[in-house]
């Protein structure tokens, strides 16, 4: 099953289940049209833009250097708003089944959360991730790809409702989050694939990324 139609089908369990009340639903999508009409990926790094280099720790505090990986192969990065998102975790799903494909074209998979090494650990155990989630706590490598937002007031208000205390989560008082996003990066650092979808409900297929990986292939080879 493709990605989104499994997004689709959680989607509609959570509206036609009624497990979040239908004014909380109605207020979830008005801010993501609000999210839409902001224009926050028109402001995000784009493919032919060179990715800014970033060393964060894995939830395991281990330091991860974007430089040492891509010395050996393109990488992708997907950027999460958290495990109490379920729409991130269906998508880390869908990489970590495709992972195999990816690593055969010589990439590496890194995701990148502003959540605490705590939450990116639950994460890793309930998703069965082979590939880390590096901690972004102050949201600096998001803000560089143009990714970081901050929430509005009425937005807060819902998330608090729905027990999304991202201070607490993320260790940091901002209420900000990366739009998700998800790049391949070449091993010269130039962006050579970017989708920024601020209307989380939705994500490309990991298969899209197979041909421009195999084109990073041809690339070097040639």
């Amino acid at each position: 099953m493709k990605l989104q139609d499994r997004l689709d089908a959680f989607t509609a369990e959570l509206i036609k289940g009624g497990k979040i009340p239908e004014s909380l639903v109605v207020k979830l999508l008005e801010g993501i049209k609000d999210q839409v009409a902001s224009g926050s990926a028109d402001r995000a790094l784009k493919a032919g833009d060179v990715a800014p280099a970033f060393k964060l720790k894995d939830a395991e505090g281990v330091s991860v250097s974007s430089a040492e990986l891509l010395s050996h192969g393109p990488l992708v990065a997907s950027f999460y708003r958290g495990v109490w998102c379920p729409y991130c975790n269906l998508e880390l799903q869908a990489l970590e089944a495709s992972r195999a494909e990816i690593e055969a074209r010589g990439a590496s998979i890194v995701a990148l959360s502003m959540q605490n090494a705590a939450n990116s650990r639950k994460s890793l155990r309930e998703n069965k991730l082979g590939f880390p989630i590096l901690v972004d706590g102050d949201g600096t490598v998001a803000a560089a790809f143009g990714l970081r937002y901050s929430l509005k007031p009425e937005m807060i208000e819902v998330y608090k409702t729905l027990g999304n205390d991202l201070p607490a989560i993320n260790g940091e008082g901002s209420w900000s989050l990366p739009v998700p996003g998800r790049y391949v990066i070449g091993r010269d650092g130039v962006i050579a694939y970017a989708e920024v979808i601020p209307d989380y409900t939705h994500r490309p297929d990991p298969s899209d990324l197979f041909p421009i990986l195999d084109q990073l292939v041809r690339s070097n080879a040639a």
